[in-house]
């Protein structure tokens, strides 16, 4: 198989669970190469994500590292399976990577937690209020990169309608909530928008109030993505360079705990929903 120049986050993310799996076991990668009938250059690039690993080779490779967890192998051979390409595909060279790879990531969640402080969720922006956020960066984006950024998150928030629908859980601060992204008549559309997408059960949104007073990470945008398996879950942040995707257990962790926090102090669903309806009836 060809090496890639650019791999996705996705493959990145396979290769360093394959080189967990191999140190994990105090396996060598001479001995890996020597195993799976390559040269010890390869075994790097498929560690970086930048070489493909066939399903076989994965599991030739988890049987003699002794990983006795076959859900674990199996989501990791999924993965190794280069398969269907994926819609976002459509969007590579046009828009930047991280978009892909947060569309790419949000496809193969099986549960999905955010936290917003400030903007709506994206999977649950509707046209008007998302076209105003893509506009309202500096420098500008040029009118055919909104329309396509525009188009691309559309795209996204099929991911949460049919019979698959991973469950999602939003926790969004007040201040997202009486935000005037594209003005009032955009707004409160917005809000009826969250009310209608809340109100068959796989969507769950938790408002935390100005009065609830301090909690950890204000300010930051969390997407807490549930894998197929515990340890395929994965973090994705905001950053000014683009989305940053964190999956060491300590980080895991640390994002568990900030999300459970947020959940304590943030109202019921049932109430949540009474919040952002009186919000929208004084727009």
């Amino acid at each position: 198989m060809a090496a890639r120049t650019s791999p996705t986050e996705r493959q990145r993310r396979l290769g360093a669970e394959v080189r967990r799996m191999r140190t994990a076991a105090g396996m060598s990668a001479e001995a890996a190469a020597g195993l799976l009938g390559v040269d010890r250059g390869k075994i790097s690039n498929i560690e970086s994500g930048t070489r493909p690993i066939s399903p076989d080779r994965l599991r030739t490779l988890a049987y003699n590292c002794a990983c006795q967890d076959d859900d674990y192998v199996e989501a990791l051979v999924r993965m190794a399976d280069p398969g269907v390409r994926g819609w976002w595909e459509r969007y590579r060279g046009s828009l930047p990577p991280g978009l892909l790879d947060i569309a790419e990531l949000e496809c193969h969640a099986a549960r999905m937690r955010t936290a917003h402080s400030v903007h709506i969720p994206g999977l649950l922006q509707t046209s008007d209020h998302a076209t105003a956020v893509f506009r309202a960066v500096v420098p500008a984006l040029p009118e055919n990169e909104v329309s396509l950024r525009l188009a691309q998150r559309l795209e996204r928030q099929q991911i949460l309608e049919g019979k698959h629908a991973p469950e999602y859980v939003g926790i969004v601060h007040e201040a997202a909530l009486r935000m005037q992204f594209g003005g009032r008549k955009v707004a409160r559309a917005q809000l009826e928008q969250l009310l209608t997408v809340s109100e068959g059960g796989r969507v769950i949104l938790r408002v935390i109030p100005f009065e609830a007073g301090a909690f950890p990470g204000a300010g930051q945008t969390v997407n807490y993505v549930e894998g197929p398996v515990p340890q395929l879950d994965t973090v994705q942040v905001d950053s000014t360079h683009g989305p940053e995707f964190l999956y060491q257990e300590a980080q895991l962790g640390k994002y568990r705990a900030q999300l459970d926090w947020m959940e304590r102090i943030a109202l019921a669903p049932g109430t949540s929903r009474d919040f952002i309806h009186s919000i929208a009836q004084r727009l």
